[in-house]
């Protein structure tokens, strides 16, 4: 049988099989309590350096200029993931507190019997839905315009 000239040739094993060794991966970094407290001062007063502040920053407290740039980048996206968390915990507070004035004045709506509506007293079909109310207390007569 004739090969077709678009046939592909079949690869065996897995592609990345013969590609060359991954290098060993650098060893993390340990920074002094120094460096960081420096850095953390820095960052609370900029969240982004020019490159001759962040030359100026490096040479300062014996980090290389790459260093100063990568801690920069991971303080930031720290600082975003905190800032988001936060945001998203107030969120969820104010529903809470929302949701439980709700409740209360749900409440004491229930407790309190609402002023008689003089024009409900003089139209029996706006009279007659005050007793649809399921929240009226024995059917007591309630005015329909306190309903929000």
């Amino acid at each position: 049988a004739a090969l077709s000239p678009f046939a592909a040739t079949r690869r065996i094993g897995h592609p990345y099989q013969n590609r060359t060794p991954p290098k060993r991966k650098k060893p993390r970094t340990s920074f002094s309590r120094v460096q960081i407290c420096e850095l953390e001062k820095r960052f609370h007063r900029q969240k982004y350096l020019a490159s001759a502040e962040r030359a100026t920053l490096a040479k300062a407290l014996k980090m290389t200029d790459a260093q100063v740039k990568t801690w920069f980048q991971n303080r930031r996206t720290k600082w975003r993931r905190q800032t988001a968390e936060e945001r998203e915990a107030e969120r969820q507070q104010a529903n809470r507190l929302m949701l439980h004035l709700q409740q209360e004045a749900f409440q004491k709506s229930l407790s309190q019997p609402l002023p008689q509506d003089p024009l409900c007293m003089h139209n029996s079909s706006l009279y007659a839905l005050q007793n649809l109310q399921p929240w009226a207390e024995d059917n007591k007569v309630t005015s329909v315009s306190g309903v929000a």
